[in-house]
């Protein structure tokens, strides 16, 4: 995916660090991906769902909250109500950029912060909300600090272990976070609400999962992540949460950009990304892509591709069709097709090639049949008759292409 650096301004000063992930064929709508406590955008479930997001259409922006990674900032200060304070910002620049309606994903202790900042939203502003391992109550997450909190809350401020980091901690930090009522919160939400929760959770048990869910107004979903840890650090659970959030999501997000699909051939649009386009044909769409190893975003079939695609697909259905109507026993058909472009061909193509300076190419295509109880015969005929699939016939045929200017 296209990914963008931005910054943030916020009310106290300074900025946050963001990274946007853009879809590469068109914006359906944008979220917003709040990290779990002292992660970083950077975070690989960080990365992965909100990648998953924009290869659903949802431009997605992940940023680092106060104090962390990138972001200006007091950490040791912040507490759980700064968090929530980056978040109306940040829905803020997404809303200036994409327009209101924006869904706000969570993990973790961001997930409760998704919960609460929705909550304090101007209404249209958050069109859904959903969380991955969220915690019922926000000091649970004291309870992942190891120090003297009593030492800090008494002296004011204490150094501490948080994940293996030290930090400095101050009183502001421990009221702030203690003194919020998560559960009257989303009590109070009235947007949908989505809550993904692994029922293996060894760090924020599934008993929380329950309690948000209870608490929540309908409309509200819950998923099973089963077999995810908390950190989703599996690709694999992270690229599903992902795109079953988008999948959710899209029932409730007003749609960004919109082309009428086409009544007759294809029509493209080009995206974000050095390359990427979006296809619709009557009845579908889809992205087309480079590959990354000529600049592009790998998000979707090369142009060859989908030339070689459409003779493939044409064959094998010429081929089907066929042995259906002749009543063969074909199980299966395998095409397989690919491009050379320096192809030295024998013969007075070879001359007429000569003559012109120009290269000549050639597709190759092979065929395998499957069917146990087919006779040689019958195969040699399936075979033959591939080269009268439509496609076949247009690329050998006279073609002409004609090119003009539309309207925008």
């Amino acid at each position: 995916m296209p990914t963008q650096t931005v910054t943030i301004p916020t009310a106290r000063g300074y900025t946050l660090a963001g990274s946007l992930e853009e879809p590469v064929g068109l914006v359906r709508g944008s979220a917003i991906y709040a990290h779990c406590f002292t992660c970083t955008k950077q975070s690989r479930a960080a990365v992965e769902v909100s990648r998953a997001l924009a290869r659903e259409g949802i431009a997605t922006l992940r940023f680092d909250f106060s104090g962390l990674g990138g972001s200006g900032g007091d950490f040791g200060r912040a507490g759980f109500a700064s968090d929530i304070e980056d978040l109306i910002a940040a829905v803020g620049y997404l809303c200036e950029s994409y327009g209101d309606g924006v869904l706000m994903v969570g993990h973790s202790l961001g997930g409760a912060a998704v919960l609460a900042a929705a909550e304090m939203l101007e209404h249209g502003k958050a069109a859904a909300v959903a969380t991955i391992g969220a915690p019922a109550d926000v000091p649970h997450v004291l309870g992942n600090i190891h120090g003297d909190l009593a030492a800090i809350e008494r002296d004011g401020s204490g150094e501490v272990e948080i994940g293996g980091r030290r930090y400095n901690l101050s009183r502001e930090f421990l009221e702030k976070t203690e003194t919020i009522d998560l559960l009257a919160e989303v009590a109070r939400l009235r947007v949908p609400v989505m809550l993904c929760h692994s029922p293996t959770d060894e760090t924020v048990g599934i008993e929380n999962a329950g309690r948000l869910f209870e608490a929540a107004k309908h409309p509200k979903s819950f998923l099973s992540l089963a077999g995810a840890d908390h950190l989703l650090l599996d690709p694999a659970d992270a690229d599903f949460a992902g795109r079953m959030i988008a999948n959710w999501a899209q029932r409730y997000m007003p749609l960004r950009e919109n082309w009428p699909l086409p009544e007759d051939g294809v029509t493209i649009g080009s995206g974000n990304g050095r390359f990427g386009v979006e296809v619709h044909t009557r009845s579908h769409a889809f992205v087309a892509d480079e590959p990354r190893s000529v600049g592009g975003d790998d998000a979707g079939p090369t142009p060859y591709d989908l030339l070689l695609s459409a003779l493939g697909t044409c064959t094998a259905m010429t081929m089907k069709l066929y042995a259906v109507r002749k009543g063969y026993p074909l199980d299966h058909v395998r095409v397989d097709v690919r491009h050379e472009r320096d192809h030295v061909p024998d013969g007075d193509c070879h001359e007429q090639a000569m003559e012109t300076g120009d290269k000549v190419q050639a597709l190759y295509r092979s065929i395998a049949l499957t069917g146990p109880d087919l006779t040689e015969e019958q195969r040699a005929k399936i075979v033959a008759i591939a080269d009268k699939c439509p496609v076949h016939r247009t690329l050998e045929g006279e073609l002409h292409i004609h090119t003009e200017e539309g309207a925008g």
